[in-house]
């Protein structure tokens, strides 16, 4: 693992989540690829566990992620284990004995079937995943349930991050006092094209499986799936969100209800402070950039548009030297494919209206906008004047220590 140093946009410290009612957690170093760390996560879930999932589109996916697709249409979990360090990604059908066995595992120690078990692995692509390694301290994990930190849990899946990431939220579903809470990780490889390379997140709210599982696609659409770091997509991206049912509110009936109201939000804030987390998190980031669409002929096209932006290594390259090349930005919007019409185009950054109508803004100075380059929140907004669609996406800038990182990944 290359010698990385905290991200200059890292938040100050890990927050205080409080527990879940019925999660229990559990880290342990299996040597996997890092030494003299943890690099093993166990989740156990009490019965009755809904779950969600949402996974990579790579034609590529490990082998863990169609462990999970298989078996998370269910609806229930009982446990997650994750590993960090291995991918177990394009590693034959070794790969899928490796997760059945590991599943099988937790399952004898809980007393559930394997398939209540969900498997997430991050790291190496197409090494064969270590096993030996987690059954030396299998016993170990499963007698430390209940004992590990949300930082740890956070830590202990980290590869290339420079820190561990974590959110939480209160409110309420009716008059009962919900707690949602998540663990994050992901620096490189990340691309929107679902998710972040792997995101858990924990409520005890009692919601109905199906319930669960539009809330949660709907959330993903909203964080996970409108963050880039360098437009690489992984094998691996996995989001998950489990529902105890520990709090004992009145189950919703759809994702309609009024009830679920509070609890929507709270749960969009924690996707999207993880969401964000990473992309503060991209390899050699030094910049966190905002992209604002307007006037998109749907939503999807502003989106659309804002990815182009966001992964555009003309544009990323500019804001890294603080170059105030909007002419960048012109560019990734007529390649985005989305509809667009040069004559109603308006570009802003920082706040200052650059281009208006297909052209620079008579008076326009440069200097302003070089100005607020310099810091490490940059604001860019588009305007396409076409119709009521918009969109916000995250991403960093790409420098020399993005090239470093990625060149030294397996040394």
């Amino acid at each position: 693992m290359p010698d990385v140093s905290k991200s200059p946009l890292a938040p100050r410290r890990f927050p205080r989540i409080p527990g879940v009612a019925g999660v229990r957690l559990a880290v342990a170093a299996a040597g996997i690829k890092y030494k003299r760390r943890n690099d093993l996560l166990l989740a156990a879930l009490p019965q009755g566990t809904t779950a969600a999932g949402v996974f990579t589109r790579s034609g590529t996916a490990s082998a863990p992620v169609i462990w999970c697709r298989d078996n998370i249409t269910s609806g229930r979990a009982r446990a997650l284990l994750v590993n960090s360090g291995n991918a177990n990604a394009f590693t034959g059908d070794r790969g899928m004995h490796d997760v059945r066995w590991s599943a099988t595992r937790v399952a004898k120690a809980l007393a559930c079937r394997p398939a209540g078990v969900l498997v997430a692995s991050t790291g190496v692509i197409g090494e064969p995943l270590p096993v030996h390694r987690i059954d030396t301290v299998f016993p170990r994990l499963i007698g430390e349930l209940g004992n590990a930190s949300w930082y740890q849990a956070a830590r202990a899946i980290t590869t290339t991050d420079t820190f561990p990431k974590g959110a939480y939220r209160r409110c309420q579903i009716g008059n009962t006092e919900i707690t949602v809470a998540g663990i994050a990780k992901g620096s490189g490889m990340i691309a929107p094209n679902m998710a972040t390379m792997l995101a858990f997140v924990f409520t005890d709210a009692r919601i109905p499986a199906a319930v669960l599982r539009s809330v949660h696609s709907a959330t993903v659409d909203r964080s996970f799936n409108c963050i880039t770091v360098d437009s690489d997509t992984s094998t691996s991206d996995t989001s998950i969100l489990v529902a105890t049912g520990q709090a004992r509110n009145a189950e919703p009936e759809s994702i309609s209800d009024r009830a679920l109201k509070n609890f929507k939000q709270a749960l969009l804030e924690v996707y999207v402070d993880l969401a964000t987390q990473v992309v503060k998190d991209g390899e050699g980031a030094s910049k966190f950039i905002t992209i604002d669409v307007e006037g998109a002929t749907s939503n999807t096209a502003a989106r659309k548009v804002g990815l182009a932006i966001a992964e555009s290594p003309l544009v990323k390259t500019a804001i890294a030297g603080e170059d105030a090349n909007w002419g960048r930005i012109v560019m990734a919007v007529g390649k985005s494919q989305a509809q667009v019409d040069q004559q109603l185009l308006s570009v802003s950054m920082g706040g200052v209206l650059i281009a208006h109508r297909g052209q620079r803004v008579a008076g326009y100075t440069e200097s302003i906008v070089d100005q607020h380059l310099t810091g490490s929140e940059i604001e860019i907004t588009v305007n396409l004047g076409l119709g009521a669609g918009r969109a916000r996406v995250w991403t960093c800038d790409l420098t020399h220590e993005y090239i470093r990182i990625n060149a030294e990944y397996r040394t």
